[in-house]
């Protein structure tokens, strides 16, 4: 069977300190997946799954250096059906100690959005945009052009 390209099945993120990491995503509402395990710990998304995965365990089995592992030059998005989603997502992420970039504003391009970084410096973008409605299960899938 052949698989489309675009796609994503897994996000590893490297993180200094695997439970504080874990404690953080918990309190933010995310549930660990029974997969998880000493050393990794596993979240089911919607078509995908996310990893937390210590960092210098991340360089070694990329095969490079530690200090080359950097954060925050990509962002990872979370939309939402309306402001008052993205509000309380973004409020959730507070209480779980994110730390905040930008508060949820009005945005030029027509949604509102806002940004945090978790403990180990992930980005993440929390938005809702007017122009992409969102399955019933949150799934987003873009508009056909025209």
């Amino acid at each position: 069977m052949a698989y489309p390209r675009q796609r994503v099945t897994l996000i590893t993120l490297g993180v200094t300190d695997l439970q504080r990491a874990m404690e953080f995503y918990r309190n933010w509402g995310w549930q660990p997946h029974p997969e998880s395990q000493p050393g990794i710990a596993f979240f089911q998304m919607h078509g995908a799954a996310l990893a937390l995965f210590g960092k210098a365990e991340l360089a070694a089995d990329q095969g490079r250096p530690a200090v080359e592992l950097g954060t925050g030059a990509v962002s990872l998005a979370q939309n939402c059906a309306d402001e008052a989603e993205v509000d309380a997502v973004f409020a959730a992420a507070m209480a779980a100690g994110a730390n905040c970039l930008k508060p949820p504003e009005k945005v030029f391009w027509g949604g509102y959005s806002g940004y945090l970084a978790d403990p180990d410096g992930h980005v993440w973008e929390i938005a809702a945009n007017p122009f992409w409605p969102l399955a019933d299960d949150g799934s987003l899938t873009l508009p056909e052009p025209g």
